[in-house]
């Protein structure tokens, strides 16, 4: 049984003075019976109705969010997500292999250091090398403007799966520099492992810290590197107020936005499920960060879709 809280859609927010860009969202792709291919699934209230990909970029639209680019990180979901691009001027891809999947690629299954026993699906009996090379085929798509996410977890991933989170995400590493794409970072609770491998590696030239959530010295050290980071929906909670000084450290040219939904909504809607639409507080959020640089929400939007263009280019 589910224990999912049945929370409904967010309010609409007010919307933002100036078009921005979702970087980092999972529009759900779904089987031929309407069903979720991944497990970015969304718990509604009864009679409460999911969105389609249709509904979702028009709502954006409407808030002032006016491109989004999903992302699709299981083997399940890659082909989807390249489709759901194709099909809608608005929508762009990245593809990966998540680095909570990799382990199970490799026949891992651990209760991880937060306590969840793996689900182990049908697709996870793929090898990893021929899940990776599902990715390479996909990303040369011209709509996939990035590889990603791929990373590090050390929170959902024990020792027995980290060396092959690091096999995984080096080979996405070489992947994006080999089709010059950027490469979008998964990092929880592994930012010294993280860094290690870029500056080992040698990171791509548009690198970006997916959904930031490091501190004052991961983000002076993606500021001296030039990486981009991508803040989501927790710089708006009470309690972040390490993730606001972080923001706080790195240039403005240097930030994205992204919502990561249906997860990590913004107050004052945190616990419902997110969308594209719901951004506009984020933006707000950064906005009054970068009030005392001269920044109002004009010229926030502005400067966070001109970095979307310079990471992603245009769609």
């Amino acid at each position: 049984m589910s224990t999912k809280k049945h929370r409904g859609w967010p309010a609409d927010p007010e919307p933002l003075p100036a078009p921005v860009v979702d970087n980092h969202t999972h529009l759900p792709v779904l089987d031929d019976d309407g069903r979720p291919v991944d497990e970015f699934d969304v718990a509604l209230p009864p009679g409460e109705a999911p969105m389609t990909t249709a509904q979702q970029v028009a709502r954006a639209a409407r808030a002032g969010v006016t491109r989004l680019l999903t992302v699709g990180c299981d083997v399940p979901s890659l082909e989807g997500t390249v489709a759901l691009a194709r099909a809608h001027d608005a929508v762009a891809a990245a593809v990966a292999i998540h680095p909570n999947e990799a382990p199970l690629h490799a026949g891992v299954r651990e209760v991880a250091p937060d306590g969840l026993d793996p689900a182990v699906r049908e697709h996870h009996a793929l090898p990893l090398e021929d899940a990776v090379a599902r990715v390479a085929d996909l990303a040369t798509d011209p709509r996939v403007v990035a590889v990603g996410e791929s990373g590090l977890d050390f929170f959902r991933t024990g020792e027995q799966g980290r060396p092959h989170q690091v096999r995984a995400f080096r080979d996405h590493i070489a992947l994006a520099k080999e089709l010059g794409k950027p490469l979008q970072i998964h990092d929880r609770e592994a930012h010294e492992a993280v860094v290690e491998i870029l500056l080992a590696d040698g990171a791509p030239e548009r690198t970006v810290f997916h959904c930031f959530s490091g501190d004052v010295e991961l983000a002076r050290t993606c500021a001296a590197q030039g990486w981009y980071v991508s803040v989501a929906g927790p710089v708006t909670f009470k309690s972040n107020d390490a993730g606001r000084a972080a923001l706080r450290e790195v240039p403005a040219e240097l930030v994205l936005v992204e919502t990561d939904a249906p997860y990590l909504t913004p107050a004052p809607f945190r616990g419902h499920p997110n969308a594209s639409y719901v951004m506009p507080l984020t933006v707000r959020a950064i906005a009054e960060q970068w009030a005392d640089l001269g920044y109002d929400l004009t010229a926030t939007c502005e400067r966070l879709a001109a970095t979307t263009d310079a990471v992603y280019g245009r769609w």
